[in-house]
């Protein structure tokens, strides 16, 4: 079992920037892939980024250049640099672990971005 939980969510004018966190309850050097998915009203989840143990990333189309995913694993935490946010940026940022041919999800954070 992996228990994740997100922070750092909040309200942020187009081109700012946020850190999400996303703090797991095991040691993460186990756990193979960690990622970042978000969902918009109205849309589907829809991968952002993720990041293997080797630390290879990958990321959406939309947020290259933009979102910096990084692990921690020595406190355990994932996190999401997100800068030049833009509207089409809002949505709740979900993080993700795939371990033990499991999929484990966090509560979820929001984020705002106005224009």
């Amino acid at each position: 079992q992996v228990q994740l939980v997100e922070s750092g969510g909040g309200l942020v004018q187009a081109g700012g920037s946020l850190r999400l966190s996303c703090a797991a309850s095991r040691n993460i050097f186990s756990i193979n892939i960690m990622g970042w998915y978000r969902q918009a009203p109205g849309k589907q989840r829809e991968l952002v980024a993720r990041i293997t143990r080797a630390e290879t990333t990958n990321y959406a189309d939309s947020v290259k250049g933009r979102f910096t995913i990084s692990r921690n694993n020595a406190r355990n935490t994932v996190y999401l640099q997100m800068n030049s946010l833009k509207p089409e940026d809002t949505a709740i940022y979900y993080c993700n672990a795939w371990w033990g041919g499991n999929d484990y999800w966090g509560q979820g954070t929001q984020v705002t971005v106005s224009s």
